[in-house]
């Protein structure tokens, strides 16, 4: 199953993300839609090129937070031009080892994979998403829901939202208890 979104997907939602702020809100959605959150580790970017302009500084803050950064060959090269250190992975077509030993190795904690068009990089966009989900490694392919997790990261490690279910907000809303 693709795991990318299609236009009747993008504006619906599987879970709710409520707190006092934005961030906080961000992040109770992100671990009630079965996120672990990873604070740290490496960042796999595979970043189509029309997006890897509005990706730089997104990818400069997880270098900041201090995330490792490794790419694809054509995204590992902008951001070293761009100032970014960066660890080259083989792409899924390349001769192994490439990325898909990084993703069941866990050496990965998070994929960022904005879809491109053309054959090779659509299929080889697909596998890496599919193994992303397969082992358990939280895959985001929009630049906007990257936005929001790097908001998520300003909680407080130590500050679990609390969970909470619809019937609960409700009844605090209209003053039950």
């Amino acid at each position: 199953v693709e795991t990318a979104l299609g236009p009747e997907m993008r504006s619906t939602g599987e879970v709710v993300g409520f707190g006092p702020d934005l961030s906080a809100a961000l992040w109770s959605g992100f671990l009630a839609a079965g996120y672990t959150m990873p604070r740290q580790g490496t960042v796999l970017a595979t970043i189509a090129d029309r997006d890897k302009q509005e990706a730089l500084p997104y990818l400069a803050q997880f270098a900041r937070r201090g995330f490792n950064l490794a790419a694809t060959s054509g995204t590992a090269v902008f951001l070293t031009e761009h100032g970014l250190t960066t660890r080259t992975v083989r792409k899924v077509h390349e001769q192994p080892p490439h990325l898909l030993a990084d993703l069941a190795e866990r050496k990965i904690d998070l994929v960022i994979n904005t879809v491109t068009h053309g054959q090779q990089v659509k299929r080889d966009g697909f596998i890496i998403r599919r193994a992303a989900v397969e082992n358990g490694i939280p895959c985001f392919t929009s630049l906007d829901t990257v936005r929001a997790y790097l908001a998520a990261l300003d909680i407080p490690a130590d500050r679990n939202p609390q969970i909470r279910s619809l019937q609960e907000y409700l009844a605090l809303a209209t003053g039950e208890r």
